[in-house]
């Protein structure tokens, strides 16, 4: 059997880092995560130890790489040949079960098939994303009133508060304080604030696949240089919804990552919202690869019914960690 498995991030790092590497941007969700399991533990994203594997069929250099964080959909990079059907066949004889995956279309169904094959499970594509990388920063005006800042260690209620009320809204779990807290303490939130209340929150980040998460040294220029940027999430609170305040966080965030020294700055949308592909191509984000969330279920009335919550954890982790949430853009960056 090709795969191997382990708990201990710095294992899986050592094996796969040069994997993650080469494709930094399609592989950016691996890379973060990874980075923040290296640095604040493995029960960082959840209360089970990870399953994180790495496919070498000539005993060398990994050719693939899985992350399981439950309850969380289950990662994988490309899947050459063989390699799905070799993982749900290790994954089985582990006891391991699946709830959904997430990848490239092809990828994620092989694996889906494969494991459709062993357990019986029925399954279906639940979630169409779209993966985009930034061209050139547009800017439009009338800006909307206020000013963007990155938040500090006195705004950490507040980010709680959006984490939190953004996690209600999607039916994910709360993510913990140690989580949240580290993304403040590494310059990663950037707070759109009018008279001093926020009104807005985008997330930005950048991990090194050789090395930690950028975001957590000095918050100077260039700190992110060669680095891969990632915006999201983006939370507005409902109430100062549809006043630009989304679209302005966004600019904001992106122009972070650019004066940061980021090589690139990427994002992810769900394809069956139009309004926030259109805000993105309006902002200079250009598609670069589509991919899905495929939920897996037992069949039957009950199963299907655990299947939504399995899919509906799915969905919510990927715009936790991806998916800004919409709003009109229209307005430049304001600092």
């Amino acid at each position: 059997m090709a795969w191997t498995f382990t708990d201990d991030p710095n294992t899986f790092h050592a094996a796969v880092a040069g994997l993650l590497a080469g494709d930094p941007e399609r592989n950016t969700v691996l890379i973060s995560v990874l980075a923040n399991l290296r640095r604040l533990g493995p029960l960082a994203f959840g209360s089970e130890a990870p399953v994180l594997g790495w496919w070498a069929p000539d005993s060398s250099t990994a050719k693939a790489a899985v992350m399981h964080t439950p309850p969380h959909p289950i990662l994988v990079t490309d899947l050459p040949v063989d390699s799905a059907g070799q993982l749900a066949t290790a994954l089985a004889a582990r006891g391991h079960a699946l709830s959904a995956i997430n990848g490239a279309e092809s990828d994620a169904l092989a694996l889906a098939a494969a494991w459709a094959r062993l357990t019986g499970q029925d399954y279906d594509i639940y979630q169409r994303q779209r993966l985009h990388r930034l061209g050139a920063l547009a800017r439009q005006d009338p800006p909307p009133p206020g000013v963007a800042r990155i938040a500090t260690a006195g705004d950490g209620d507040v980010a709680h508060a959006f984490f939190a009320a953004f996690a209600e809204e999607t039916g994910q779990p709360i993510p913990g304080e140690q989580v949240v807290a580290d993304r403040v303490a590494g310059g990663q939130l950037v707070l759109w604030e009018v008279a001093g209340e926020v009104m807005s929150m985008a997330g930005v980040n950048a991990a090194a696949a050789g090395g930690a998460t950028a975001a957590n040294g000095p918050r100077n220029q260039g700190e992110w240089a060669g680095s891969v940027a990632r915006v999201g999430p983006v939370y507005t609170p409902p109430g100062a919804r549809s006043r630009g305040f989304g679209g302005a966080v966004t600019a904001a965030a992106t122009q972070l990552a650019i004066d940061r020294g980021a090589a690139s700055v990427i994002l992810f949308t769900d394809l069956a919202n139009p309004v926030s592909n259109a805000l993105y191509r309006r902002l200079g984000y250009v598609p670069v690869e589509d991919r899905v969330v495929v939920r897996l279920t037992s069949g039957g009335a009950s199963a299907s019914a655990a299947g939504r919550s399995a899919a509906g954890d799915a969905e919510a982790l990927l715009r936790l960690c991806d998916n800004p949430t919409v709003a009109p853009f229209d307005v430049p960056l304001r600092w």
